[in-house]
């Protein structure tokens, strides 16, 4: 082989090892490129403060931070607003609407007598009637037992039973509704002749007494309270004496009523006599322009004969400092105590005069019927029923809502 020739060979040989070393690194690049597109990238950096900023560490430096090219500024987005309310009529414009908070719904009287009327003696004679026609005597016979042992008294039972053998007469028509309007029409007559509700007690300047007194255990400062929630919101400046001296913590909790209603109280040492107290409680009331005062006693047994003695001597001590005190006595019974709690007033009447009776626990009784044998029986009006845990509980008892709310509602289930 000549010269040229090997010449050209070498030359082949050299183009064709030039393209396979060029094909080789451009395959390794492909590589490289796909392995960076799998690769995540870092995220980028927070525009937020170092939170050691401020707190004992220091700043990066300008020239540690790496160098970036500013990005574009982004145009800044305003917030939508809401749409206004319309505004109300007669109102100023641009005044927002005042917030308003109603005040608690007074409970009505129908809620104390739910059990009353449903497992009392109410909802049993209804029950006894259901699905009748006439009233002879072996049903007025079942009426008797039903009205006896639900606390309405004897005397009022008699009445009663005498009004509806003699006066009752059944139309033919739903006869348990006919007896309930009936014996509501009776307990209206029955309850009308008494001066129920607030007491009538001396208009300012001169403060108004009103005695409470009660066995402990029957709500007595309890129903102290809530009576000087209501006359304070009456428009009367009220003052409290903590007469029940006695008692562990009796001062102390009727301490707590008077600043949960924000009306001042008076009280003694432990133990300190009850009549100095309230001696000292009448007198402030009297010189600080106070026009209602309520006495809290003391309430240990009724049957304790040194309560009895204590009562009067309260009574003629608040006398000698405002001339004609106490004006009102009330009573303070538990409802749920049934005919008890007509004997405990027996017990007090002997101690002191007592005008009026506050019964509380009413809404946790189905022995309502004791408003007719304390109103029928003792001839004491009802000044206040108790009709819930609220401030606003305490309602000046109306005869006529009574009568209603006793014998109104459904009938349907009640128990024999």
């Amino acid at each position: 082989m000549d010269v040229s020739s090997i010449v050209a060979l070498l030359v082949v040989l050299g183009f064709v090892a030039l393209g396979v070393a060029a094909t080789i690194r451009l395959g390794r690049k492909k590589d490289e490129a796909a392995r960076e597109a799998e690769e995540p990238r870092p995220p980028a950096p927070s525009l937020r403060l170092d939170p050691g900023v401020g707190a004992g560490k220091s700043a990066p430096s300008p020239e540690a931070a790496p160098v970036r090219k500013p990005e574009p500024a982004r145009k800044a987005e305003v917030p939508k607003e809401p749409p206004a309310a319309p505004a109300e009529a007669g109102a100023p414009a641009g005044r927002e609407k005042a917030l308003i908070i109603p005040l608690p719904v007074v409970k009505p009287l129908g809620a104390g007598l739910e059990r009353t009327r449903t497992e009392g003696f109410v909802g049993r004679l209804a029950a006894l009637f259901r699905g009748g026609t006439t009233v002879d005597a072996a049903l007025l016979a079942r009426v008797e037992e039903v009205l006896l042992t639900s606390d309405i008294g004897v005397k009022t039972t008699g009445d009663l039973l005498e009004a509806l053998r003699v006066r009752f007469r059944p139309s033919g028509g739903d006869l348990v509704r006919e007896v309930l309007d009936f014996l509501k029409g009776e307990v209206q007559g029955m309850l009308a002749g008494l001066p129920h509700g607030v007491p009538d007690l001396p208009p300012p300047p001169g403060p108004a007494v009103v005695m409470v007194v009660g066995v402990n255990g029957t709500g007595k400062t309890t129903t102290i309270g809530k009576m000087a929630f209501f006359f304070k919101h009456q428009g009367r400046k009220v003052l409290l004496g903590a007469g029940d001296t006695f008692r562990a913590a009796g001062a102390d909790q009727l301490q707590v009523w008077g600043e949960r209603v924000g009306v001042p109280v008076v009280s003694g040492a432990d133990r300190a006599d009850p009549g100095s107290v309230l001696f000292e409680a009448a007198k402030r009331a009297r010189d600080e322009g106070h026009d209602l005062m309520i006495a809290d006693t003391a309430g240990r047994l009724h049957t304790n004969v040194n309560l009895v003695e204590e009562l009067k001597k309260v009574h003629r001590v608040l006398g000698k400092v405002v001339p004609g005190a106490p004006h009102e006595v009330v009573l303070v019974l538990d409802a749920t105590m049934g005919q008890n709690a007509v004997r405990q007033a027996d017990i007090f009447r002997q101690a002191v005069k007592v005008t009026g009776i506050a019964l509380a626990k009413l809404d946790g009784t189905a022995k309502g019927g004791v408003v007719l044998s304390i109103a029928r029986d003792m001839g004491v009006p009802i000044r206040f029923v108790g009709v819930g845990e609220g401030l606003r509980d305490l309602r000046p008892f109306d005869a006529a809502e009574f009568a209603d709310a006793l014998f109104a509602g459904p009938t349907e289930g009640a128990p024999s």
